[in-house]
């Protein structure tokens, strides 16, 4: 999208981006957003290769029935599948209440908007 499809007498708003990376709101937010997914993201690949590695090499315990034609393996697959869902709603949680207010801060900022006075659904 060129300046053509912008219309004429609209003025573009240059953003020194990285100025706007050195701010305090900014680093603050890559923190809050780094001690969320990081430990959560190394959890999860421990967990999964767990499973790979227990799925590769203990073949008995993985085959132990549990109820009727279940055994652990299916369980713990099932656990995966259950895992990533749990991770994302708590995620969505988590961006929800401390990531998108920061996020809103530093975007109503670089517009000049004061997000309490704007409508909500305006964006």
């Amino acid at each position: 999208m060129g300046d053509d499809a912008l219309g004429t007498g609209t003025s573009m708003r240059t953003v020194d981006y990285e100025a706007v990376q050195r701010t305090a709101e900014f680093r603050e937010l890559k923190r809050r957003h780094r001690s969320f997914v990081l430990p959560v993201t190394a959890a999860a690949l421990v967990w999964y290769l767990v499973y790979v590695v227990l799925a590769g090499w203990a073949h008995d315990f993985m085959a132990t029935p549990v109820l009727g034609s279940i055994n652990v393996g299916i369980l713990l697959g099932i656990l995966q599948v259950v895992t990533t869902f749990a991770i994302t709603m708590i995620y969505v949680g988590y961006a929800n209440r401390r990531l998108d207010p920061l996020a809103e801060d530093i975007r109503s900022d670089l517009e000049g908007v004061d997000p309490d006075l704007e409508p909500s659904g305006a964006r």
